[in-house]
């Protein structure tokens, strides 16, 4: 859960571009983008088979 303080005389702009900066750095919006349309369960399986050799690629 993200939580966001005002800090002294943060105006309400300010608030909510760190509050949206901190959503994108958490991966919320990925995810709210990625979950608001069906993925068939075979799209969802080569989406992760794809980032998992994206990511042993890099490790070597």
């Amino acid at each position: 859960m993200i939580k966001v303080k005002p800090r002294g005389s943060e105006s309400v702009q300010q608030l909510l571009k760190r509050f949206k900066r901190l959503c994108q750095r958490e991966g919320l919006t990925r995810d709210m983008k990625r979950n608001s349309y069906y993925e068939k369960p075979s799209d969802r399986r080569r989406r992760k088979s794809r980032k998992s050799a994206r990511r042993a690629s890099e490790a070597e």
